[in-house]
């Protein structure tokens, strides 16, 4: 199976990066983490995008705050599926991230998701990894069916609570 490649662009992006790595591991998709910036680092980023390749990697993820460059550099080195995920950062509370990830000019696309949703970057890697994956397909209905029952049961939960007022 192909590896998502996560990558921050600071080591104090890892807390909001762990519901990330938590649903990959939860769909059990390989992944690898690495701390590289966009501005600080960028042979190492173009390293690592020549190596996808080699690593087996099919999906990057991206988060980065301020600036927010990482996941577009990543995206202008390669063709292979790239998520950013904007940090909420002290400037703007996260909002300059965004419109940094989001901004991408044509040609370039990055997939991004909400600031700070790193949940949502992990399933949608899996979701791009299912496509030559069926095990994954599997394992994403299930997901969906988990959801669906929890918010059935929450709903059920809150008609008693009412009906006992």
């Amino acid at each position: 199976m192909l590896k998502v490649a996560v990558v921050m662009g600071s080591k104090s992006d890892i807390e909001a990066v762990k519901p990330a790595l938590k649903a990959l591991k939860k769909f059990d998709v390989p992944f690898f983490v690495r701390i590289l910036s966009a501005h600080r680092t960028p042979d190492e980023v173009h390293q690592l995008v020549d190596d996808a390749d080699k690593n087996g990697v099919g999906v990057f993820i991206a988060a980065a705050g301020k600036a927010a460059h990482l996941a577009g550099v990543i995206a202008g080195l390669t063709v292979l599926p790239v998520i950013g995920i904007p940090m909420k950062s002290s400037t703007m509370d996260g909002l300059d991230s965004l419109l940094s990830v989001v901004q991408m000019p044509s040609g370039v696309p990055v997939a991004t998701v909400a600031i700070n949703g790193s949940e949502n970057a992990g399933i949608l890697a899996t979701q791009i990894l299912s496509l030559s994956e069926p095990t994954l397909v599997e394992k994403l209905k299930n997901y969906k069916i988990e959801m669906k029952q929890k918010v059935l049961k929450d709903d059920c939960d809150v008609q008693k609570e009412i009906d006992s007022l």
